[in-house]
């Protein structure tokens, strides 16, 4: 990058090409060099001008004349000309310019959101009906993202990410709540004693504690690597 030269695959030498380079990222490069993910040379050589383009759900005035725009593509593409009628436009746009709209993806959730809604139009008309279902669809979408991002930093504050890959998604799920319950807890009995509430009614002399114990020693963690995070 620093030289503007580069081997073409299946060739025998350099080419050398007279460039500007522009990269785009949704990452934080910065925290991702100190955290080993990222090259800091590399950032060093790429970082001359930085500029950040504001989400959708930063510039929600832009909402209103794309919905028009989203529209008008999806008829270009089917050849079928769909309209909001008066209602169901008043409805979408006052949740979608409201906070309550995540607005996660961008407008790729802008586009999926009016294709949807177009192609469930029947006579080419999105009725106040369809609007106020393509909400609900929107709200369980954000909703449930959210709780697996939180989720997923529970985990992220005590393994690696490669430690969480390495995973199957049933150990995910299920470590997941034994490490929330383990922030909360004042000891390991207390935490073994919510965990095991039920299955150690089975059992003459419970031992709450080892039994968590022996479960976080499966995957590498001890009590002090979950407990002290809290």
């Amino acid at each position: 990058v620093e030289e503007r030269r580069f081997l073409p695959v299946g060739a025998d030498g350099e080419v050398e090409s007279d460039f500007q380079l522009l990269a785009g990222t949704n990452r934080d490069l910065t925290a991702d060099v100190a955290e080993g993910r990222f090259r800091e040379d590399l950032l060093a050589r790429i970082n001359l001008w930085t500029f950040r383009l504001p989400g959708l759900a930063e510039r929600r005035e832009d909402i209103e004349p794309n919905v028009e725009y989203e529209l008008s593509l999806f008829s270009s593409r089917t050849g079928q000309v769909v309209r909001m009628n008066k209602e169901a436009r008043e409805r979408f746009l006052s949740f979608a310019q409201s906070d309550e709209a995540a607005w996660r993806a961008n407008f790729r959730d802008l586009n999926a959101a009016i294709t949807r809604m177009a192609t469930l139009a029947a006579g080419g008309r999105i009725t106040i009906e369809l609007a106020v279902e393509e909400i609900e669809r929107l709200q369980r979408q954000w909703s449930g993202a959210a709780a697996e991002r939180r989720d997923g930093a529970i985990l992220a504050d005590v393994m690696t990410d490669e430690q969480i890959a390495a995973l199957d998604r049933f150990d995910r799920v299920q470590l997941q709540e034994v490490v929330g319950v383990c922030r909360t807890a004042k000891s390991l009995s207390a935490a073994g004693r919510e965990l095991f509430a039920v299955s150690r009614k089975a059992k003459k002399l419970p031992n709450d504690a080892d039994r968590l114990r022996k479960y976080l020693l499966r995957f590498g963690l001890s009590w002090d690597d979950v407990a002290k995070r809290r």
